[in-house]
């Protein structure tokens, strides 16, 4: 069989790239260990970058920010959510079925329910309190993009946290520098790219997940210990309580609490060895769902297809245009930030990896997604003279390697990048 040099060397050099951060970082369990929080996957509260970035090329500034990012931590979406868990602890409490600490979750439970009333899905302060930070620390890391008579076009999904969200960044920016000009907008003519919906292709590559899922779940969930922590009577656990859902709705209700400003903490219900195992088949189902898995032949980063060429075409109108600086800022959620990030394959986003059992080795969705996610394409200009228009990616801040070749990480040359990916659009619309 011949083998294509071009795909050997594109390995290499992604190679070359991948095993430094392989040996530096931690693994998923030990992330977990080291904070108990990162457990709720994408109900995980957004954690500010500590690393400092790397300075412009020489000669070179930004200019322009081209944007996406989820919403900031909120409300659980569902009132079933709350309530389907509370029923459970509530009947059993009127059999005399709970222990003391049973009875205690039942209190704190409902002691934090009615906060939860008409506000289902919303924003709460400590997501708005994300995309300020968020915001300011872009005009701190990226003044010259700011400065002067800058323009901000930001744009959200109909949905009121994100367009809260989106308020936030903003008004961080106007207190950089007040002459910014925005133009900000809300509008379902938007949603075919800030929320799109998958299409025929997708739907059929996503239809074998469910049973791989619900395979895992089993797998991962062992409820015997929390029952007997909970319910007094493990007869009437067996036969009054689904312990594998109940276990499962409980965590999310848990490690959604990290959304709000409260003591109400619920965690110490759960073993470590717990959490983590509820994180593991969390982190299969976004996987499946939404990454570049090959069981659902990789095709559901490209849910962000129509994403990704506004993110282009957007860029072409700017890049050439030596009077702007300015951002496109956009606001949506987590289905999007995650199969953009795989789409646009920063760090491991894009690995294919087929033993799911040891997915967390390659792919980490905490890493990608949690509350307030943000993808933050960087654009550079020469300061004099003409140039190369270089960019570099950040993920939730932290800059991330990309997936063409370059001697100069983090920067990239644009006009690489942007061959490379409508390659891949134009690749995956013939198919």
């Amino acid at each position: 069989m011949e083998i294509n040099k071009s795909i050997v060397r594109g390995l290499i050099c992604s190679s070359l790239f991948a095993i430094p951060m392989l040996l530096s970082a931690q693994t998923a369990r030990e992330e977990i260990h080291e904070n108990i929080l990162r457990s709720g996957s994408n109900h995980m509260a957004y954690i500010a970058p500590t690393k400092p970035l790397t300075k412009a090329p020489k000669g070179y500034e930004p200019f322009y920010i081209s944007h996406y990012a989820r919403h900031g931590s909120r409300w659980l979406i569902n009132k079933n959510e709350y309530t389907s868990v509370i029923s459970v602890f509530e009947e059993a409490d009127e059999r005399g079925k709970l222990t003391e600490t049973g009875k205690k979750a039942l209190r704190d439970l409902k002691e934090f329910y009615p906060c939860t009333v008409d506000r289902l899905g919303e924003l709460t302060s400590v997501g708005e309190r994300q995309h300020h930070g968020i915001g300011k620390r872009m005009t701190q890391n990226f003044p010259e993009v700011f400065s002067g008579n800058a323009q901000v076009d930001a744009r959200s999904t109909v949905v009121i946290r994100c367009i809260l969200s989106m308020g936030a960044e903003c008004e961080e920016i106007a207190a950089f520098n007040g002459k910014v000009r925005f133009h900000n907008d809300v509008s379902e003519s938007f949603q075919y790219y800030l929320n799109a919906d998958w299409d025929k292709k997708l739907r059929e590559s996503a239809s074998s997940r469910s049973s791989i899922i619900n395979d895992y779940k089993q797998k991962y969930t062992h409820p015997d210990r929390l029952m007997s922590v909970l319910f007094n009577d493990q007869a009437y656990v067996k036969d009054n309580v689904k312990a594998g859902a109940f276990m499962r709705s409980l965590f999310n209700v848990v490690n959604n609490m990290q959304s709000h400003d409260t003591d109400i903490n619920l965690y110490p219900l759960f073993t470590e060895q717990e959490c983590y195992d509820q994180w593991k088949w969390k982190n299969i189902e976004w996987y499946l769902g939404y990454g570049p898995a090959p069981q659902t032949k990789g095709n559901m980063p490209f849910s962000q297809k129509n994403l990704l060429r506004n993110v282009i075409a957007t860029a072409d109108t700017i890049v050439n245009n030596r009077s702007f600086n300015g951002a496109t800022l956009r606001f949506g959620h987590e289905v999007c930030v995650m199969p953009y990030a795989c789409l646009l394959e920063l760090d491991s986003c894009g690995r294919q990896v087929e033993d799911l059992d040891h997915l967390e080795d390659y792919w980490v969705n905490y890493r990608i997604y949690p509350m307030g996610c943000n993808v933050q394409l960087v654009f550079y200009r020469p300061k004099k003279g003409t140039g190369d228009i270089l960019v570099k990616a950040l993920l939730n801040e932290k800059e991330a390697t990309m997936p063409v070749k370059t001697d100069m990480y983090p920067y990239y040359r644009w006009e690489d990048l942007r061959r490379y990916y409508t390659k891949k659009l134009d690749d995956y619309d013939k198919r």
